[in-house]
């Protein structure tokens, strides 16, 4: 998984989502909750790419990612991003891989 630092890179994976699916990870570093569903998304077998940031240490890219995706800021929170938008997300214990996988499938994407 790659992290993002900045309002740039979040742009980057935004613009990189209109031509593959994506997922992305809001991680709270001081949450016990957040840190299963990071290892959940780290260990979850994909070929999408797969990006996450520190929602305290990076608060404007969070805040950022929230106002352009228009989905009420939740952590830990998982994003299907696709065509440049969500298209699913999951927070707390919901991130699962069976749930990673109905997002996926739901969506049409393998």
């Amino acid at each position: 998984m790659k992290e993002l630092h900045t309002i740039e890179e979040w742009q980057d994976v935004l613009a990189k989502s209109k031509d593959e699916p994506i997922l992305l990870l809001k991680h709270s570093t001081t949450c016990p909750i957040s840190t299963t569903a990071y290892n959940r998304v780290e260990n979850f077998e994909t070929n999408l790419p797969k990006y996450w940031l520190k929602v305290r240490e990076t608060r404007p890219v969070s805040n950022e990612i929230e106002s352009t995706l228009g989905v009420e800021h939740q952590s830990p929170q998982l994003f299907i991003l696709n065509k440049g938008e969500a298209v699913w997300n999951a927070s707390h214990t919901v991130i699962t891989d069976n749930e990673i996988n109905r997002g996926l499938k739901e969506n049409s994407i393998d």
